[in-house]
């Protein structure tokens, strides 16, 4: 099996950085409890350089944040938009972007949800278990209006769910309890200073 699928198709090799980053510049990761993540986003209507231009700062933004994925409400655009570096459970990478996602309703007979621990690069440093279905097809288009459809198990799975829902106003702390909301707002005081102080070395080790 490939070990590397960039928009769903696989291919020979990839550079450890997707080559969008090499391109873009570092944006503002917005917290929870900014308006912007907290209601649906807007079809991307418009295709071209800005659209273009967006993806690479996004890519930049989510390595140095060291995360897997980053929707566009996550530097301030209410877009629906997502890029995605992340690994499935058996090892193989995933790149992309894709622009309007929808995800696939599975279903039931095909669903088995796995309860695993899942953090959000806008609230940072905590994590916690979320149920999420094993498996996700989103479909959507890419940065020229082409349609993609993308699908992942395990943690990309997860990944593709996190980043939709991020499109459609939802946070990962929505799905959590009261008391479990409470936790992850208690992490975030307690590591939020430690991630924001890797987040800016990481800006300095990727500008050389």
């Amino acid at each position: 099996m490939p070990s590397v699928f960039v928009q769903g198709r696989p291919v020979e090799s990839y550079p450890p950085l997707a080559p969008e980053a090499r391109r873009g510049s570092v944006r503002r990761i917005t917290e929870v409890g900014e308006e912007v993540l907290h209601k649906p986003c807007r079809d991307v209507t418009e295709f071209g350089p800005d659209l273009a231009a967006l993806i690479d700062d996004m890519f930049l933004t989510m390595y140095v944040a060291e995360g897997a994925g980053l929707a566009a409400n996550q530097v301030g655009v209410g877009l629906r938009l997502f890029v995605y570096d992340c690994p499935d459970d058996d090892g193989v990478r995933h790149v992309g972007h894709i622009v309007n996602p929808v995800l696939d309703a599975l279903a039931p007979a095909g669903r088995r949800l796995l309860d695993e621990g899942e953090g959000c690069l806008s609230v940072p440093g905590a994590v916690m278990d979320v149920p999420r279905p094993d498996r996700a097809v989103v479909r959507g288009l890419d940065k020229d209006g082409e349609p993609v459809t993308v699908e992942g198990t395990g943690y990309f799975a997860r990944c593709l769910e996190h980043e939709t829902d991020h499109c459609n106003g939802r946070v990962y702390l929505d799905r959590l309890s009261v008391r479990g909301r409470k936790d992850a707002l208690r992490q975030v005081a307690d590591r939020r200073d430690e991630v924001f102080a890797r987040r800016a070395a990481n800006v300095e080790a990727l500008s050389r």
